[in-house]
């Protein structure tokens, strides 16, 4: 539940805002009463009056400022969305490459592995670089384990981290992740997305331990994996 509350907070900065609006004057107009809705609009409409009164920037002359000036302040004026929009379009690069670095070492993983004998609900795959236990894809995902993995585990702990990667599985969770992802490559300069991401990790490892644990295995051999 606590994962999917943190999912449900990531997927909010994908509906438009201008929709969220329009769904808080519907919920209003259902639910205030007939003298709410009058009074509220009065007190909106006398907070806005100074600023529906107010000139735009561009409309206010440069008092005592020489035409040359002016001219200065309107061309940084107009400059500002490109510096921004050049600003984000950086940060979402850099989002996309970080992410094609990881796939990329993900993708020579899985075709240097070799096919284990072990049972899953997926193809189990064993490669000899050097990385944790997981479930790796979407629509055709293989479950990839480090070469001698068998050797440095018993049985039991082996099969506590195969039942924990399986059930990230059948959670989807894979899935959910992607789905941040674009979260973070849209709204990159928003500290709560990162935050948000810490906190959908943690619940997601969480949630899969108490399945593991709550299916009969010993807490004491369930090592963590990712």
């Amino acid at each position: 539940m606590r994962y999917w509350v943190w999912m449900i907070a990531s997927v909010k900065y994908l509906i438009p805002f201008s929709l969220l609006i329009s769904a808080g004057e519907f919920l209003r107009s259902a639910f205030a009463t007939p003298i709410q809705r009058p009074v509220l609009a009065a007190a909106m409409e006398q907070i806005a009056l100074p600023f529906s009164l107010a000139a735009s920037p561009a409309a206010v002359p440069y008092a005592g400022a020489a035409p040359e000036a002016a001219a200065v302040v309107s061309r940084l004026g107009n400059l500002w969305p490109v510096i921004l929009l050049a600003a984000w379009l950086c940060g979402f690069l850099f989002v996309i490459f970080s992410w094609m670095r990881g796939w990329l070492r993900i993708r020579a993983a899985i075709r240097s592995s070799s096919r284990a004998a072990l049972l899953a609900e997926v193809p189990v795959l064993c490669s000899p670089m050097p990385l944790e236990p997981g479930v790796f894809g979407i629509f055709r995902p293989v479950l990839l384990l480090p070469q001698g993995i068998d050797d440095r585990l018993s049985p039991a702990q082996l099969d506590t981290i195969i039942a924990h990667e399986i059930c990230h599985l059948r959670r989807r969770d894979n899935l959910t992740a992607a789905i941040h992802m674009v979260v973070e490559a849209l709204f990159w300069f928003h500290p709560a997305v990162w935050w948000i991401k810490t906190r959908l990790l943690e619940e997601r490892e969480l949630a899969c331990d108490e399945v593991v644990l709550q299916s009969g295995n010993e807490r004491t051999s369930t090592p963590r994996a990712s």
